[in-house]
């Protein structure tokens, strides 16, 4: 037989005289383990690298754990899988931890799944060539979808959570002792060939970790059990017609160069192609960003945005900062963007305001400043794979908006950056307005403590909103899902006030949950005003008639909801809703909307109101009859089509709101 040593060949630190493994044996373990050994490969992996990357290299990381060389060029190479240390310890495989029942084939291919694992959690040095491992896999490939194991529960998430706070080492001291069951003595052997520095170290630390280790049999941990979702369809679709825009400008350009003379004819004042522009190499430049004084806000004449100092505990990283800059201006394909509506997610036009550079959880943070827009960069503390990148709108923000922006969003939370105007921060919950808000923390940077945010499905049992006090004012913040909270105000649209006052209270308590229907719209403010009450028929009480409006920074895009509060209900129903209606706002302080109402009797009726300046209302379509002044009330059936109209003060007639 012939005896071929090759780079493949495993060797122990102390060159410890090793058994010999063929191919065709080790092949045949990796296929009979393959799942178990994808499994480990994945536990020991960085969790920086997301699930689905993380997915793919397991599987990469297993399949090249064959010596090199196909078996049927080479059927009678070897490899060498090294023999116990003396002294490691007594039974099969001792100080090795074959396991799979003293299989020599299957310790070679674990310990060459978590040799690669554990270069691919090593650190990337930019002056050394990088390891294969740490580099995304070339095959296995997936396109056009986002691959990830099935969730496990709430003990697998924070084991998870766990494990991803320990060095590589440690994971696969854990994974080790709890996957494949070996002793502390053939972890330390196999970590140390594996190529671990410090394998008592890694033992240690591993130690301080609970040991829960059936939950790492759970499918949270199994990348060949995948859930399969698309990419984004959107941005994939922008990506295809980007492409072929620049095929297309390629090819002019190609035509261009080749035309004779100088082209179409010479540009004017414009600078020669590729020429460096002051103000763009001006706006990456972290030297030249803003940085407001701590106390400028108390003599600024402004008090928006453009008075907030630089806070955090890394506006002195001029890497991070620099990074921040250049994912602005260029971000690459891996970086999550988003954007409100109507806001432009383009490179910054000139040097930015800081804000804030920080480390929020498991985030670095970089808020920045325009005059246009806030912008929100972010990157996990232990890389930048996975890096966010978030804009909106504040143009023309008063002190009433600029009070707060989120600064981290996690599990459900929220965390703000509050203005260094606001001398105190609370909870208050809109479902409960006769409850005391409750205090809510603040760092000495201005960042606050966790705030659950409102609920996005399912039920709405809660929905808090965040109180800021201003000098006497104190004002209601309600997160929409974007970077700048919304101000809720209540009253008569010409004359808006805070919404702290105990019949405000009451009334968002009926309508806030319709909230969610303008969550993610770009919303600068919301307004609720109470224009109408009316008795209802046979004497069943009195209900009580609201409008909401949420105004846009974009100024495009407002929504109107008209809401019906019977007596004793906790909530009321949308009875109508609009979008770029004047209706219910400063311009049109009117509105009329109507419901089909069942008494308690079982009877139907068509109830409608109107605001103040109505002074009749008028059933069509299906039902007849009409009232004098803004509310009526008309017998009729289930199910019927009827229309509405009414006639203002000054003569000028007004449409139900739809």
């Amino acid at each position: 037989m012939l005896n071929v040593q090759s780079q493949d060949v495993v060797t122990l630190p102390d060159q410890a005289r090793g058994q010999a493994v063929a191919v065709e044996q080790a092949e045949a373990a990796l296929v009979e383990h393959y799942a178990r050994l994808v499994r480990l490969a994945y536990l020991v992996l960085p969790p920086s690298l997301g699930p689905g990357r993380r997915v793919l290299t397991a599987h990469a990381v297993t399949q090249r754990a064959l010596p090199r060389g196909r078996a049927s060029e080479a059927p009678d190479s070897l490899a060498v899988v090294p023999e116990p240390r003396p002294g490691a310890g007594a039974g099969a495989g001792a100080g090795l931890g074959l396991g799979r029942n003293g299989d020599p084939g299957y310790a070679y291919v674990r310990l060459q799944v978590l040799r690669t694992a554990l270069r691919a959690g090593r650190p990337f040095r930019w002056r050394t060539w990088p390891w294969r491992a740490q580099l995304p896999p070339l095959l296995p490939q997936v396109w056009g979808l986002r691959l990830f194991p099935r969730s496990g529960g709430a003990a697998e998430l924070a084991l998870d959570q766990r494990l991803s706070a320990l060095s590589a080492p440690a994971r696969a001291a854990y994974v080790l002792r709890g996957l494949e069951r070996l002793t502390d003595a053939d972890v330390a052997a196999v970590l140390g060939s594996a190529g671990a520095a410090d394998p008592g170290a890694a033992l240690r630390e591993a130690d301080g970790l609970e040991a829960r280790y059936e939950l790492l049999a759970s499918p949270e941990f199994d990348p060949c059990s995948l859930q399969a979702r698309p990419t984004d369809l959107v941005r994939r679709r922008h990506h295809m017609k980007a492409a072929a825009a620049a095929a297309a400008a390629v090819a002019v350009c190609a035509a261009l160069l080749a035309m004779p003379g100088t082209g179409w004819g010479p540009d004017g004042a414009a600078a020669p192609p590729y020429a460096q522009n002051p103000a763009a190499e001006a706006a990456l430049d972290p030297a030249e960003l803003t940085k407001v004084a701590p106390t400028a806000w108390k003599q600024s004449a402004r008090t928006d945005f453009s008075a907030w100092p630089a806070r955090g505990s890394l506006t002195g990283d001029r890497a991070l900062l620099r990074r921040a800059l250049a994912v602005w201006a260029r971000p690459g394909p891996s970086v999550q963007v988003s954007a409100t509506p109507g806001t432009p997610a383009g490179s910054p036009p000139g040097p930015a305001q800081l804000l804030y550079a920080g480390e929020v959880d498991l985030a670095r943070v970089v808020l920045l400043y325009d005059g246009l827009r806030i912008v929100r960069y972010a990157e996990p503390k232990n890389g930048t794979s996975g890096a966010a990148l978030d804009f909106a709108r504040v143009d023309g923000a008063t002190a009433e908006e600029a009070n707060a922006v989120v600064v981290a969003r996690a599990d459900g939370n929220v965390r703000y950056l509050t203005a260094p105007w606001v001398s105190a921060t609370s909870v208050r919950d809109l479902l409960q307005p006769d409850a005391e808000p409750m205090e809510l923390g603040r760092a000495p940077d201005g960042v606050t403590d966790p705030l659950a945010g409102p609920a996005r499905a399912g039920a709405c049992r809660s929905w808090n909103v965040l109180q800021v006090q201003h000098d006497a004012s104190t004002r209601l913040m309600t997160d929409l899902g974007e970077l700048v909270p919304a101000h809720l105000t209540s009253g008569r649209p010409e004359t808006p006030r805070e919404s702290t006052g105990p019949l405000s209270l009451a009334g968002w308590a009926r309508t806030a949950c319709s909230l969610s229907a303008v969550r993610s719209h770009g919303v600068r403010s919301v307004n609720l005003w109470q224009y109408a009450r009316q008795q209802l028929p046979e004497g069943d009480g009195s209900a009580t008639w609201m409008c909401t409006r949420a105004e846009t920074w974009r100024g495009t895009g407002t929504r109107v909801l008209a809401h019906f509060v019977e007596p004793g209900r906790a909530a009321g129903a949308v009875a109508a809703k609009a979008e770029d209606s004047p209706a219910c706002g400063a311009r049109e302080p009117h509105v009329l909307a109507g419901v089909l109402w069942k008494s308690q009797s079982g009877a139907w009726y068509l109830l409608a109101a109107g605001s103040r300046q109505v002074v009749s209302v008028q059933a069509t379509g299906a039902v007849i009859g009409s009232a004098r002044g803004h509310v009526l009330s008309v017998r009729t059936k289930q199910g019927v089509q009827a229309g509405l109209k009414g006639q203002l003060a000054d003569g000028r007639g007004i449409s139900v709101l739809r």
